[in-house]
């Protein structure tokens, strides 16, 4: 009787064209879009920014090395059009008009302080908010020090293996898998709570609040089935979509993978093909379970209490805020699955499937978030039957 129920309703449930989108069409769709227009916009402002020519305000009240050597600095590290100033105060006006990018200040003394072989005081003006000047005159001036340093080894006969006590290598001994894992890995359980909610969000206010307001829940009650089995496989219904919500973004991000090539390096996409095995997705699908299930508990109350499909939304669609917040954690740096953070719903799935992706889950701390989800499902189960056995919630 719980099947019939769920068929008959997941069949209507499917003729809702909005509950279709949110489900299906917008899972698989929004995120290769968005992905696929993301890098084709950052590959050509990276582009044009390293095509950029640069103008570089320079105040000095002599022609010496410094500024020959500037003159020479190649145009691998950014091609430059060097400017004059007469005065600080003009090259500052001028940065802030983005007439010219970066500002160099030579003090007077520079080339007699070269002569004896003392630093040169070089000021470095630049607007922060026009990211990536410092940097380019970071470089050029970098250049010409390393050049100069070269120099003065030569002059004062100074082995330079000799003033430099060490030869710094570094070898990162986490796997491709790990660093995805860890530093990108948030992204794509946010995206499945994200969608997973939505998903729920139209099934349940349509198979309760959309009965009521066409008065057709009432023909159902009448029938000789128990009310728990009504609720039972109405609950499929909603559960079932917005674990295919989550099914259909992770085919987006499949798409966005293996046909919008959005992943050029071939180490990270072997990584992510590893990343993506049978395993993690049953392990992932085990995870997602008890939250899915959690959500459709909180909404169906809400849905089975509310007089109108408006007034159901309206109270729904700002818990999607609370559900986000936590599920950015996955973000941040530095926080892990831990005896603590287990314990703290949907926090802890993000976290937990983080931890999956980079491969470095620990057991007992998984069972821990799972059993948590699992014992926060229960009672959004028990919650919604006591608002659906109560008949002035139900009858409208």
């Amino acid at each position: 009787m719980i099947f019939t129920i769920f068929k008959k309703e997941l069949r209507d449930t499917l003729r809702d064209r909005r509950t279709v989108m949110m489900m299906i069409v917008i899972p698989t769709l929004v995120f290769p879009l968005i992905m696929s227009v993301f890098m084709s916009v950052s590959e050509r402002f990276q582009k044009e920014a390293a095509e950029k020519k640069v103008k570089i305000g320079i105040v000095s009240n002599q022609v010496g090395s410094l500024e020959a050597d500037l003159l020479k600095v190649p145009d691998a590290l950014g091609k430059k059009e060097f400017v004059p100033f007469t005065d600080t105060l003009a090259l500052i006006q001028a940065i802030r008009s983005d007439s010219v990018q970066v500002g160099i200040f030579i003090p007077d003394n520079a080339e007699q302080l070269k002569e004896v072989m003392k630093p040169i005081s070089v000021t470095v003006f630049h607007d922060g908010t026009n990211l990536g000047m410092k940097e380019r005159a970071n470089a050029y001036l970098s250049f010409i020090q390393e050049n100069w340093k070269k120099q003065r080894y030569s002059e004062l006969k100074i082995d330079e293996a000799k003033v430099t006590p060490l030869i710094l290598s570094y070898s990162n001994v986490a796997s491709s898998k790990e660093m995805i894992g860890k530093l990108a890995g948030g992204f794509l359980p946010y995206l499945f709570i994200a969608f997973g909610f939505m998903g729920c969000m139209f099934p349940a206010i349509d198979l309760f609040t959309g009965e009521k307001e066409r008065s057709t829940i009432e023909t159902l009650l009448t029938t000789p089935v128990p009310r728990w089995k009504i609720l039972f496989g109405k609950m499929g219904v909603v559960v079932l979509s917005g674990l295919l919500a989550a099914t259909f973004n992770l085919l987006g991000i499949f798409l966005s993978i293996e046909v919008l090539n959005i992943v050029k390096d071939p180490v990270i996409l072997k990584a992510i093909r590893d990343i993506l095995s049978p395993a993690f997705i049953v392990m992932l699908y085990a995870l997602l379970c008890p939250l899915i299930i959690f959500f459709a508990g909180i909404m169906i109350p809400i849905a089975v209490r509310a007089k109108s499909f408006k007034e159901a939304q309206s109270i729904i669609s700002p818990l999607n805020i609370v559900i986000i917040l936590p599920a950015m954690v996955g973000f941040f740096p530095g926080i892990e699955l831990n005896e603590v953070t287990a314990l703290i719903p949907v926090v802890n799935i993000v976290l937990a499937t983080k931890e999956l992706i980079a491969g470095t889950l620990e057991w007992h701390l998984v069972a821990m978030a799972f059993g948590v989800m699992v014992l926060l499902a229960v009672i959004a189960i028990l919650l919604s039957y006591r608002k659906f056995e109560n008949e002035n919630n139900v009858i409208s």
